[in-house]
C-alpha cells in the first residue's frame, strides 16, 4: 500500500473548484485541453467537464504519423464518456516540414518540437474559443523535470501539478476514466514502443514513494536509507530535481530594479482586485 495519502472524493471537489474559480474569475468559462489518449490528459478532462460543463470544454487530438492508434482510441474513449467537443488537428505535415531540414535530428529533438508543436495548436484555440489552456503534467513529472519546457509543461492552469502520478491513477479511477486507460503503460507516444518508465529507468509507484518522504516530508538521507532506498536512486532521483530547476520557474530576470519580477513583485494572479 502507498504511504501517500490519497482522497479521491475530497480531491475531485477542491480540484473541479479550483478549475471553475480561477476559469471564471478573469471572466471565462472555457478550457482547451490537449488530449493524447493518457491518463493524466483524461483526468485532467474529466475534471473540467465536471467543473464546468462539457459544452465548455474543448479537446484537441493532435497526432502524428507515428502516433499510434491506441492513442488516439482512447482519446475517443474519452471524449465519447465526457460529452465534449472535439477537434483533430494533424501535426505530421509541420513537423516533417522542419525536420526536412535537420533529418540528423533525435528522438529527443523530435519529440520536443512535436510537444511545443501541440501546445501551440491548444494556445492558438484556446484565442479563438476564449478560453484557457488547461495543464496535464503531474506532481512526479514535474518534479523529475519529464516534460517539455513550453511544450506539455505549459499551461494557464494546472489541476493536477501537486498530484503524484499514484495520486492520479487513483482520482481517475475514482471519477470514472476508462479502464484501459487507467491501466496501460504510461506514454508520451513520442515514438514507437516509447514508455516513460523504461525511459525514467524506474517505476512511477518506486519514485513517488521516494519523492513523497523527501518532499512532502523532508526526510534525511538516513531516513530514507531506513525505508529501503538505495543511495545509487536517491542520488539519481535528487540530480533529476536539481538539474530541472529551471524548469520549474518563470525565467530567471537581471535584477535592476527596486521591485523585480520573481522575487520582489510576487502577488498572485489575481493581485490588484
Amino acid at each position: 500500500m502507498s504511504r501517500i495519502p490519497t482522497n479521491p472524493p475530497l480531491l475531485k471537489k477542491i480540484l473541479t473548484a479550483f478549475i471553475a474559480n480561477e476559469v471564471r474569475k478573469i471572466g471565462l468559462e472555457r478550457v482547451v485541453v490537449g488530449l493524447s489518449g493518457g491518463v493524466d490528459s483524461a483526468l485532467s478532462a474529466f475534471l473540467a467537464v465536471a467543473a464546468l460543463g462539457s459544452e465548455n470544454v474543448l479537446a484537441l487530438k493532435m497526432p502524428y504519423k507515428t502516433s499510434s492508434t491506441e492513442s488516439i482510441a482512447h482519446a475517443d474513449l474519452v471524449i465519447a464518456a465526457t460529452g465534449m467537443p472535439s477537434l483533430t488537428v494533424d501535426i505530421t505535415p509541420q513537423i516533417d516540414a522542419y525536420f526536412a531540414r535537420f533529418p540528423d535530428a533525435d528522438n529527443m529533438r523530435r519529440g520536443n518540437k512535436m510537444a511545443r508543436e501541440r501546445m501551440t495548436i491548444l494556445y492558438d484555440h484556446s484565442a479563438r474559443w476564449q478560453a484557457l489552456v488547461l495543464g496535464t503534467s503531474n506532481k512526479t513529472e514535474l518534479l523529475l523535470g519529464y516534460g517539455t519546457l513550453y511544450g506539455d509543461m505549459a499551461s494557464a492552469i494546472n489541476p493536477l501539478g501537486d498530484l503524484y502520478k499514484t495520486q492520479v491513477w487513483a482520482l481517475a479511477e475514482f471519477v470514472g476514466v476508462p479502464r484501459p486507460i487507467v491501466e496501460k503503460p504510461p506514454s508520451a507516444d513520442l515514438w514507437v514502443g516509447q514508455t516513460d518508465e523504461a525511459e525514467l529507468g524506474f517505476s512511477y509507484r518506486q519514485v513517488d514513494e521516494l519523492l513523497y518522504l523527501m518532499v512532502d516530508q523532508r526526510c534525511s538521507r538516513e531516513e530514507l536509507r531506513a525505508e529501503g532506498f538505495a543511495d545509487a536512486f536517491i542520488d539519481q532521483v535528487y540530480r533529476r530535481i536539481m538539474n530541472s530547476q529551471y524548469k520549474r520557474r518563470l525565467p530567471v530576470i537581471a535584477k535592476v530594479s527596486h521591485r523585480t519580477i520573481d522575487r520582489d513583485f510576487r502577488y498572485a494572479r489575481d493581485w490588484g482586485r
